[in-house]
């Protein structure tokens, strides 16, 4: 399996590009628009179709690619069925497989950041690959404090369903802002600080306590990711 971390400066936003080596198709999770050419001559470079764009969940942090990627390339474009963007090409549920070639992820919900949020398991020979979006952070978590975000199902999600998973897991995350690139279960188990509560009251005293600041771009990302990236255009 062909597979690239790509990152996004402005947003610190990681982008995953999966690929099959046998049939040349692939999936992207969680395009920046901004980042459009850089994946189209990377797909090029690779001998890669892209066949499906996706979101962990309606981003409020940067402009989503999804559009942008159908028109170029006439990919299928899908978000979570909770995010209610009637411009995807279709919904995904938990449990639903995003197939590209002889590969496939499983969607698996997980929200609490937002209530669209998913993260996706691709099983791997060895151990499990988590692409667990604003959910699951290295050494921290997603914040819950907008877009329906909800501190006690984020601890569900956390400790019912990503840390349910073995030690060896691996964790890509949809960002990060230390220059990590990837973690494991375990290692997020034994030293990330938000995991680290004796109860679900205590991770929602946590989470409220946090008076992060608003993200800059939420009034132009969150109506622009609506419409896939195209916040004039309507649905394409």
């Amino acid at each position: 399996m062909i597979f690239r971390q790509l990152f996004d400066s402005e947003s610190s936003t990681y982008t995953y590009l999966l690929g099959c080596e046998r049939t040349r198709e692939a999936l992207l999770i969680d395009p920046v628009k901004d980042r459009v050419p850089v994946y189209l001559q990377l797909l090029t470079e690779l001998g890669l179709r892209l066949v499906v764009a996706a979101d962990t969940h309606l981003h409020a942090d940067h402009v989503t690619a999804l559009g942008d990627l159908r028109e170029a390339t006439g990919c299928a474009t899908r978000m979570g069925e909770p995010a209610r963007a009637a411009c995807v090409t279709a919904t995904f549920v938990d449990g639903d497989r995003l197939a590209f070639g002889d590969h496939f992820v499983t969607a698996l919900s997980t929200p609490g950041h937002t209530d669209d949020s998913y993260s996706f398991v691709l099983e791997q020979a060895g151990a499990p690959w988590l692409f667990t979006g604003d959910t699951l952070l290295i050494r921290g978590t997603g914040r819950t404090d907008f877009q329906n975000g909800d501190a006690p199902a984020q601890y569900d999600s956390l400790f019912e369903k990503l840390l349910a998973f073995p030690d060896d897991s691996v964790v890509y995350p949809g960002h990060d802002y230390k220059g990590f690139t990837s973690s494991t279960v375990g290692e997020e188990r034994a030293h990330n600080p938000r995991l680290r509560v004796q109860s679900k009251q205590d991770y929602v005293d946590l989470m409220q306590g946090l008076h992060l600041p608003r993200p800059k771009l939420m009034d132009v990302a969150v109506p622009a990711n609506f419409a896939c990236g195209h916040p004039s255009a309507g649905d394409r």
